[in-house]
């Protein structure tokens, strides 16, 4: 049940991508075999691909008799298995549905081009709409790219692009709300020390980033985790301590916070100018621990 990400480690050329496809065949076998009662949808980006798995399957089905037991169990209700491209997925459901982003880079380590086909644009965003509620119940998502790969941004016009970035992101993270950078300084002295101490350990951070009205003090990024932000940092200093009510919408705010899936690290003004190398420590093992623990739960 839910959302789920695989990253495929593959290369894009000339409209598709074999070994994306490749994996999203094995993974279909694996489904029929397992799962024989639960209807099933595959759908990936571009006619090109559509075509290329469509091949691949046609082997698989003469040659694995449980697949084969499985489209004829199907075939002759409203959910049969099927193969589609993105603009020909409107109206089906099914239990279950593999989403194959096909894009990627075209050799390894080069930028992935910023071409997504029918998925650029507002007519793009209302395709991933539709396809995005076609599952009942799972929807896992192939890809060769990863959040960091895309660069359209919420106010870049490329609306289409926008969402499947924050699509991936959702799948890798399960954060709903992935932040915006709204180029506001720091509120603080304090702020502005955490700031240098986090980026001298080797991420990036970014101050006040927005999130469904909300501010987080200190958002964190890092190399090893190509999906946003691993974490947002509190700054909490002696206004915090000394106002109840301050405390009060702060408890709401960070439910609110945490609902959306962020993970928050808090630190207290007086313990950091009390010990700034410790509290630093202490900092550089939550970030570690962090992305150990994202890591894994995209594994899993």
């Amino acid at each position: 049940m839910g959302v789920s990400y695989k990253k495929v480690d593959a290369m894009y050329s000339s409209g598709i991508n074999p070994e994306e496809a490749k994996a999203m065949v094995d993974a279909i076998l694996d489904f029929m075999t397992k799962y024989p009662n639960k209807s099933l949808g595959v759908v990936v980006m571009n006619q090109k691909q559509t075509s290329l798995l469509s091949e691949e399957m046609k082997y698989v089905f003469e040659k694995n008799p449980p697949a084969q037991e499985y489209r004829e169990k199907w075939q002759d209700g409203l959910e049969s298995f099927f193969i589609k491209n993105l603009e020909n997925v409107q109206g089906d459901e099914r239990d279950v549905i593999f989403i194959g982003t096909v894009y990627g880079p075209e050799k390894a380590g080069s930028p992935v081009r910023q071409g997504f086909g029918p998925i650029n644009g507002v007519a793009g965003k209302r395709r991933l709409n539709v396809l995005f509620s076609r599952a009942k119940e799972r929807i896992v998502t192939f890809s060769s790219i990863n959040t960091s790969d895309i660069k359209a941004e919420e106010d870049s016009g490329n609306e289409g692009a926008y969402m499947l970035k924050q699509w991936i992101e959702y799948c890798a993270t399960g954060r709903i709300h992935s932040g915006k950078i709204t180029n506001k300084d720091t509120d603080s002295e304090f702020e502005d020390h955490v700031v240098q101490q986090i980026r001298s350990i080797g991420c990036d951070a970014i101050p006040q980033v927005g999130v469904v009205g909300y501010s987080i003090d200190i958002g964190v990024k890092h190399s090893d985790w190509p999906h946003g932000f691993i974490m947002g940092v509190e700054c909490d200093g002696a206004t915090y301590h000394s106002s109840k009510s301050a405390r009060d919408r702060d408890r709401l705010r960070q439910q609110v916070l945490e609902g959306l899936g962020w993970n928050l690290y808090r630190i207290w003004s007086t313990d950091w100018f009390d010990d700034p190398i410790r509290e630093t420590e202490k900092l550089r093992e939550a970030i570690k621990n962090r992305i150990s623990n994202l890591k894994s739960a995209l594994i899993s």
